[in-house]
């Protein structure tokens, strides 16, 4: 059965996968709903945790309300870990569409990125928990590639958001071998 997953509400405790949708939301296209539907067709048994949340289109150009920032950050920050522990993260890193000049395109998404490779690498990990498409058009694309080849050499960087799909359902068949202490079980022994 088909599970997606939006802020505010949270997984419970699973035995399935998770795969998180990492990415621009606030001057992109909804290319979580592409990834989802493309996700769901090839395997309707993961679960699916969008961030993209309903009404967040009309805070385009605008801040949140608080309750809502600080909301959307708790629920991505436990679904990260949650797709971290057994499933995938699937960064997309969809080009601009929608210039807001409030800020920087894609602020948070690039945040996390580099927040999950120094969590990731260390451990080699990051090839294994992390699915990764840049599309043609995205600011600050080669610079991204260059450095994560330089320190990832065994990623693959993926050009279509069905590729990155493709690589995160294979990331998220990994199962999770519950190592006392390990603070990414189902990554350490594959």
């Amino acid at each position: 059965m088909a599970t997606l997953i939006t802020p505010p509400t949270y997984v419970e405790d699973t035995d399935t996968p998770i795969i998180f949708l990492a990415g621009p939301i606030r001057g992109a296209p909804d290319w979580q709903a592409r990834a989802a539907a493309y996700l769901f067709d090839k395997d309707p048994s993961i679960i699916i945790a969008n961030p993209r949340r309903s009404g967040m289109d009309e805070y385009r150009h605008k801040h949140f309300p608080k309750e809502w920032f600080e909301e959307q950050v708790d629920w991505e920050t436990a679904h990260l870990k949650m797709a971290s522990e057994w499933g995938a993260i699937l960064f997309w890193l969809a080009k601009e569409t929608d210039h807001g000049c409030d800020r920087p395109f894609a602020q948070t998404t690039r945040y996390e990125l580099g927040e999950w490779k120094g969590r990731l690498e260390a451990d080699g990990l990051f090839h294994r928990t992390v699915a990764l498409g840049i599309e043609e058009g995205f600011t600050g694309r080669r610079y991204i590639e260059r450095r994560l080849s330089q320190d990832c050499p065994n990623l693959i960087i993926y050009h279509s958001l069905e590729e990155t799909c493709d690589r995160a359902l294979q990331i998220a068949q990994i199962p999770p071998d519950f190592v006392e202490g390990c603070i990414y079980p189902g990554r350490i022994s594959h």
